[in-house]
């Protein structure tokens, strides 16, 4: 929960704050948590299943980067780290996302007329943050975020009591804390039931990861792999959970002095449950669950001015959620690797290979059998996106919502199907999927089965072909190097992840090749590998 550069001491590394390079960290931790909320949602089972805790604490940390963008460019450390935790009070969305604008605020406060940080100070600001956190929440439960908070507390504490620096106190935080969000189900038997750890547990654990990456620039080695990925499966939403608490969720922003707010607390703790007040200098955000809207909002008027109010009825947004969840992605898939991915990610695959095409019929017939409203299809190949749209046009007919996103290869469809969110309107959902796959530069390398003319020259049979952006531009003989010769081509100066699908027929260590490669020459590049089994491709590369 720092920011961000690093400057290396003679004897231990410090870490130096400045303005430009907190709005890099606060611009690192949105992206970070965009690609994580799907995935997160999913996971969200306390202290209601309303599937939102990712969204929440992605929307606050937007609201807080917005507020220091908006700074002009000469802007001191203090008056951006100001902007950030107020921008993020003002924005906190839910129950995790007022407890994360509380967890900044507290940790950043605890720095400010600092330049260089040390690990004493990285131990201090998680420890105070974590008081704050637990302080503001009206009954704090073990297994959540706050369970998060103190084990990253401890482990920065431990780290530098052990005489480590800025940077061993910050990677042994980030390892406590992936550790106690782990054993987010044996504190809470919510989570037990349900399979999941805690979703804002989770929020922190990518926060801390990013941070503790960026802070001390470890960039090129030990980085989390993307949440992003493969999202998990979303819970269903029972009615016995829902039964559990309260009906409503009322949130508002108070303006009052400080002596009222242990009053409000009183009063908000006998009307409902998951209480949670944070701010200070007489700027205040309030959430409570309760079944009382009007005695919560009057609790408010009581204390100062509220505003800003919302309220959100449990019944309704779930009822919305099972609505939406009549919408089904199919994907065309190659291989059973990628077949797989693409099942555990929620979708209907129609499976194809060489010997096996698919037709439009059997297009009709795949969407149709998902029973769902509205359907996203991702082709992955060329010649099947018009073969999609012609089984689209009898679908729509009878009644079905269907849009065909033009993938023409099988990692734009990973690429796309990643950030799919179903609590999303449909043509929200479309737009971002679209903008996923359009993004994605993808490649390959293929086996020549006989000698023929390609756009990169003749090849022969058993040449190596490599494929950018569908055309045959490179023939040789070493499959590594092809590989990497495609690789080179694809990744650019903004390249931030590359894609590996490794498919039936690579050679041993050809993935791991192009890793080190990577490593070498991008350290600033992530890399995911994937088995994904197709034939006839050796390897699918897509860059991001």
């Amino acid at each position: 929960m720092l920011g961000v550069v690093r400057a290396v001491s003679l004897a231990r590394m410090s870490l130096r704050l400045s303005s430009p390079a907190f709005a890099v960290w606060a611009a690192a931790c949105v992206d970070s948590l965009g690609a994580a909320r799907a995935e997160i949602d999913a996971l969200n089972v306390f202290p209601v299943p309303d599937s939102d805790t990712g969204t929440n604490v992605y929307l606050t940390f937007v609201a807080a980067r917005d507020a220091v963008h908006a700074l002009p460019k000469d802007a001191t450390l203090e008056h951006t780290i100001k902007a950030f935790v107020d921008g993020a009070l003002l924005g906190a969305k839910g129950n995790s996302g007022v407890i994360m604008s509380q967890l900044l605020r507290a940790s950043f406060r605890s720095l400010l007329g600092r330049e260089l940080v040390e690990a004493e100070d990285v131990a201090y600001a998680f420890d105070v943050a974590t008081q704050a956190a637990y302080a503001a929440v009206g009954d704090p439960k073990e297994g959540t975020i706050l369970s998060v908070a103190r084990a990253a507390a401890d482990g920065a504490k431990g780290a530098a009591d052990a005489g480590k620096d800025a940077r061993g106190a910050f990677a042994a935080a980030a390892a406590a804390s992936r550790i106690a969000l782990q054993r987010t189900p044996q504190q809470m038997e919510r989570l037990a039931r349900a399979g999941v750890v805690d979703a804002g547990g989770r929020a922190l654990v990518v926060v801390i990861d990013t941070t503790e990456r960026y802070f001390t620039g470890r960039l090129e080695i030990d980085a989390p792999k993307p949440a992003r990925t493969i999202p998990v499966p979303m819970p269903a939403v029972g009615e016995d959970l829902l039964a559990d608490g309260p009906a409503y969720e009322v949130m508002y922003l108070l303006n009052a002095p400080e002596e009222t707010i242990a009053p409000l607390r009183a009063t908000l703790a006998s009307l409902g449950d998951s209480l949670v007040v944070v701010g200070g200098d007489g700027l205040w955000n309030v959430h409570v669950h309760v079944d009382n809207v009007g005695a919560a909002i009057e609790a408010g008027i009581a204390a100062g001015h509220p505003y800003r109010i919302a309220v959100t009825h449990f019944a309704d947004q779930a009822a919305q959620q099972l609505e939406l969840s009549g919408r089904a992605v199919v994907v065309a898939t190659t291989g059973a690797g990628l077949s797989k991915l693409c099942t555990e990610s929620g979708a209907h695959v129609l499976e194809f290979d060489r010997d096996h095409q698919l037709g439009v019929e059997q297009m009709a017939s795949a969407v149709r059998a998902t029973g769902a409203s509205e359907v996203i299809v991702l082709p992955n190949n060329p010649r099947y996106v018009p073969l999609f749209e012609a089984a689209a046009k009898d679908l729509r007919r009878e009644g079905m919502r269907i849009a065909i996103i033009p993938s023409h290869a099988q990692v734009q469809g990973l690429a796309a199907l990643a950030v799919h969110d179903a609590g999303r309107p449909f043509d929200d959902d479309v737009v971002a999927m679209s903008s996923a796959a359009a993004h994605v530069q993808h490649g390959a390398i293929t086996v020549a089965a006989e000698a023929a003319m390609t756009m990169a020259g003749p090849c022969q049979a058993g040449d190596t072909l490599g494929v950018v952006a569908g055309d045959f531009a490179i023939v040789g003989a070493d499959p590594v190097a092809v590989a990497i010769e495609v690789l080179d081509r694809l990744v650019s100066s903004s390249s931030e992840m590359v894609t590996l699908v490794v498919g039936a027929q690579a050679t041993d260590g050809l993935p791991g090749q192009l890793e080190r490669h990577l490593r070498v020459n991008r350290p600033d590049v992530d890399a995911v590998i994937y088995q994904g089994d197709q034939e006839n491709y050796p390897l699918f590369i897509a860059v991001e």
